[in-house]
């Protein structure tokens, strides 16, 4: 295969992967995917504002059974936040958290971090419903396969044992991801064309 066959090769493949990508973070999610259960780790909320000319107003976040907020990030500049949990000091449970006051523009996410960890090895399912400035609002609460999917995490009791194929298979989309996204970019740069 000659060098500029293989520059096309590689250059569809990147541009499959980058609308790949560009889907999957079409959705709310939370981020890590994988997580080691029962540590304290960051966990980050995004949410897209994907209405033409409308602005993310309000993000609430239902957190599920078993997984424990222990604090927050500040909310970004712009945003209120409201926690509602059951206890209080130190037993306290986050239930459902709101974020109120932003603006978020279109093309944009609305961002959140907070430290958390979880209470077994299994998947977390969160519920996230974001409103927009004309009022009209998105459930993201559906199953995988829908156009409002809810965020999900998988939490692994160890990253050396069952948990590492799924933690490897991340690592290495990503790790291909980045690698195509440079090649394509080298092969563009200086308006160069790949014909």
């Amino acid at each position: 295969m000659n060098y500029t066959c293989r520059i096309r090769v590689l250059a569809l493949a990147g541009i499959a992967a980058l609308a790949v990508a560009a889907a999957a973070s079409a959705h709310a999610i939370v981020s890590p995917a994988v997580a080691l259960d029962k540590k304290l780790q960051q966990f980050t909320l995004s949410v897209p504002t994907e209405k033409e000319g409308l602005t993310t107003t309000e993000i609430e976040l239902t957190v599920p059974s078993g997984f424990a907020i222990d604090s927050f990030e500040p909310a970004p500049a712009g945003w209120k936040q409201q926690v509602q949990s059951t206890g209080s000091g130190d037993s306290a449970i986050v239930q459902k958290v709101t974020w109120t006051g932003g603006r978020v523009p279109t093309d944009e996410d609305a961002v959140f971090r907070f430290n958390a960890s979880t209470s077994g090895a299994k998947s977390y399912t969160f519920d996230v419903r974001q409103t927009y400035s004309d009022g009209s609002v998105v459930e993201w609460t559906g199953p995988e396969s829908s156009d409002t999917p809810a965020p999900t995490i998988e939490a692994v009791s160890s990253l050396g044992g069952g948990g590492s194929s799924t933690l490897a298979i991340v690592a290495l989309a990503v790790g291909i991801l980045a690698l195509l996204v440079g090649i394509v970019a080298l092969a563009t740069r200086g308006g160069r064309s790949l014909a």
